[in-house]
C-alpha cells in the first residue's frame, strides 16, 4: 500500500470513529436519534423529523457532516477554516458542511457544533413539542 493510500484509510478510519461518538452524543438530546436515510444517501440526525444534521460520503471532499448555525457564526467559520465549506445540497447560508479527513476541530468542539444545530432546530419547533421535549429531559434526571 502506497503511503499517501495508508493516510487516506487512516482518515477514513477517525472520520467513522468521529461519527459514531458523534451518534452515541444523541442519547442524551430529548427526541434525538439518527438514522440511515437511504433515499439521501446519508446518516440523518433528526429530532422530532427536523433534521438537525447529515453526514455522508461527498464524491468531492470525502466524509462530511453537514450541521445548521447562525448565518453569521457560519461565514466566520468558513473564513477561519479551509475544511469548512457552505452547506452541501441544503441552504447555504444556514448550514455548513465539515470535511472531517481534514478536521482539526476536536470531538468535543464537533459536538458542540452538533449540539448547537440542535438547539436551533428546536427552537424552531412549536411551543408544544419543545415542552414536550422539555418533559422527557426532566423525567429522564429524576
Amino acid at each position: 500500500m502506497e503511503p499517501d493510500e495508508k493516510k487516506m484509510k487512516h482518515k477514513e478510519k477517525d472520520s467513522c470513529a468521529i461519527l459514531e461518538d458523534l451518534k452515541e452524543s444523541l442519547s442524551e438530546w430529548p427526541g434525538a436519534n439518527v438514522y440511515y436515510r437511504k433515499d439521501w444517501e446519508c446518516d440523518y440526525f433528526n429530532v422530532t423529523g427536523k433534521f438537525f444534521c447529515l453526514s455522508m460520503d461527498n464524491p468531492l471532499h470525502g466524509p462530511i457532516v453537514t450541521i445548521k448555525g447562525l448565518p453569521a457564526d457560519n461565514e466566520l467559520l468558513r473564513e477561519q477554516y479551509e475544511f469548512v465549506i457552505p452547506g452541501y445540497h441544503v441552504n447555504k447560508t444556514h448550514w455548513n458542511s465539515i470535511k472531517l479527513s481534514e478536521s482539526t476541530f476536536s470531538l468535543e468542539e464537533l459536538r458542540a457544533l452538533l449540539k448547537h444545530s440542535y438547539e436551533l432546530v428546536v427552537a424552531g419547533l412549536s411551543k408544544k413539542v419543545r415542552q414536550e421535549l422539555s418533559d422527557r429531559e426532566v423525567g429522564r434526571e429524576k
